[in-house]
């Protein structure tokens, strides 16, 4: 039996009173595809970098094909054969492909050894499958084929184990599918994986063992996940039984947001191209789309930071004349932005201010000009409670919080004051089940009360679970209008990669 490609024993790691890391042991096999699993907040992410050398252990040992190895810093760690894909790209849009693999490298004769590299590049897509034109500029790659890049520069540099860390959040079907044939090809050829992922049925799919995190510690082993369900390693992940939200038949009134005709400038991606949709209350609409395709617009429009080149916004019935945050949060709209930190909540500011802050110059916050500090608190404290945010208290720095705890802390702060339409972009990424759970059941909650929801997702099993109806975006146009009962993960993937039907 062949030794352990690597082989972590007996971890640990601490920040201050917080066990990130307690006695942690894993071990990766030539060929395996390892699943880490846990929830937010377990150690998944501690324990990996300490692996990439972004930290050093407070104990323990790294082994490499069972010899003592010392990782300081993630140069030690590509030199040991490691190589970690990160959920944001690391990648220059400025340079080729081929200019982004040589990147770092010595070069030859002090010269960058382009012919070299191509060679090398053409062996990666004869061994793996995973072909990229080497003179292609990295801008304008597709979010799959960046993707696809960033495993072929850990492989270019001679990497025997990947870690790849929610390597789907961003993805459309198809890609999944084809990522996951690159994966198990790599494995084929002996070398060895780890796969961070939340989405268990992807795990079940993929992996050949799983191990699970909790409270830093390890929680158990799956020794076949494609034998177990999601529902056991959910309760393994969680430690206790979790209830899949159900959402029963809608209801939906009037239309509460309505885009008529809407078209902007290219924004941050694809700019819209005649948009019309609506909203109504007691609906869910879901936005599917592969990223990059007008997601940001929309919400961005809808959320009065950017203006329309041409069309008309409605919110209850009534045209938004000033398109504003303050405007559109005035007429009853209430929003949850995709980053929670750079968008949402402000990082350096306390949990309590940060909740408070697109109201603080509203009663009970403020009083004649002059802040009301214990008004501030006392919603802070409510917030927390009635949230479950896992935090010290009202005056806790928020950029401390856990994804799943600025989720919970932006849905206090919007639903607070009952907002009439909900936008709401990638909801869930990066958190856990449970999580999850909690996020879905505050929005079937809004929906029964009358509340009109857009959920902007990349996650097809998400928005299948939410919606009422999908729209699918493609390059800024709505290609496509399905009822909940008629949508399926293949026909929606057709639609995110440029199909077009009726409206169903």
């Amino acid at each position: 039996m062949s030794l352990p490609i690597i082989e972590m024993r007996a971890i640990s790691k601490r920040f201050g009173a917080l066990l990130a890391n307690d006695n942690v042991s894993l071990s990766v096999a030539p060929g395996e595809i390892l699943g880490l699993l846990g929830e937010n907040g377990a150690g998944k992410t501690t324990l990996m970098n300490i692996l990439f050398g972004v930290y050093i252990s407070d104990g323990g040992s790294i082994l490499i094909d069972g010899k003592p190895a010392q990782i300081h810093n993630s140069a030690d760690a590509l030199n040991h054969g490691i190589g970690m894909v990160h959920q944001h790209f690391h990648l220059a849009p400025r340079l080729t492909v081929i200019e982004n693999l040589l990147v770092g490298t010595p070069g030859k004769n002090g010269q960058l050894d382009i012919a070299g590299a191509k060679a090398k590049l053409k062996n990666i897509e004869r061994d793996f499958g995973l072909k990229l034109n080497p003179d292609t500029l990295v801008a304008s790659l597709a979010v799959g084929e960046q993707q696809r890049l960033e495993i072929i520069k850990a492989l270019f540099r001679d990497a025997r184990l990947l870690i790849l860390d929610e390597p789907t959040a961003v993805l459309a079907p198809p890609d999944v599918d084809g990522l996951f044939a690159a994966l198990r090809a790599i494995a084929a050829k002996g070398l060895g994986i780890i796969f961070i992922s939340h989405k268990l049925n992807e795990v079940r799919a993929l992996t050949t063992r799983c191990v699970v995190l909790r409270h830093g510690r390890l929680a158990g082993e799956v020794p076949k996940p494609a034998a177990a369900s999601a529902r056991q390693i959910a309760e393994l992940m969680c430690g206790h039984e979790i209830v899949p939200p159900s959402r029963p038949p809608a209801n939906p009134g009037k239309p509460v947001l309505q885009l008529e005709n809407i078209s902007t400038s290219a924004h941050a991606g694809a700019g819209l191209k005649n948009v019309t949709l609506e909203v109504h209350a007691g609906e869910i609409l879901g936005i599917a789309g592969v990223s990059g395709n007008g997601q940001k617009a929309l919400a961005d429009v809808i959320s009065g930071l950017l203006n329309p080149k041409a069309g008309t916004l409605k919110i209850n019935g009534q045209t938004v004349s000033d398109i504003s945050p303050r405007q559109v949060q005035a007429m009853g709209l209430g929003r949850i932005p995709e980053d929670r930190l750079a968008a949402g909540l402000v990082s350096n500011m306390s949990l309590a201010h940060s909740i408070a802050l697109p109201r603080i110059g509203q009663a009970p916050f403020s009083r004649q000009g002059l802040l009301q500090s214990g008004a501030i608190a006392e919603f802070a404290k409510d917030q927390i409670k009635e949230y479950g945010i896992q935090c010290q208290g009202p005056d806790v720095r928020t950029g401390t919080l856990s994804g799943g705890n600025l989720q919970k802390a932006l849905l206090a702060r919007e639903l607070a004051f009952h907002p009439k339409v909900l936008i709401v972009s990638q909801p869930t990424r990066g958190l856990d089940v449970g999580a999850t759970h909690f996020v879905y059941e505050k929005f079937l909650s809004l929906r029964a009360s009358g509340c009109g929801l857009m959920v902007i997702s990349e996650d097809l099993e998400e928005l299948l679970t939410l919606s009422d109806r999908i729209a699918v975006l493609y390059e800024g146009e709505i290609v496509g209008l399905v009822k909940s009962e008629n949508a399926t993960v293949s026909r929606l993937g057709l639609l995110m990669n440029g199909a077009r039907e009726q409206a169903a």
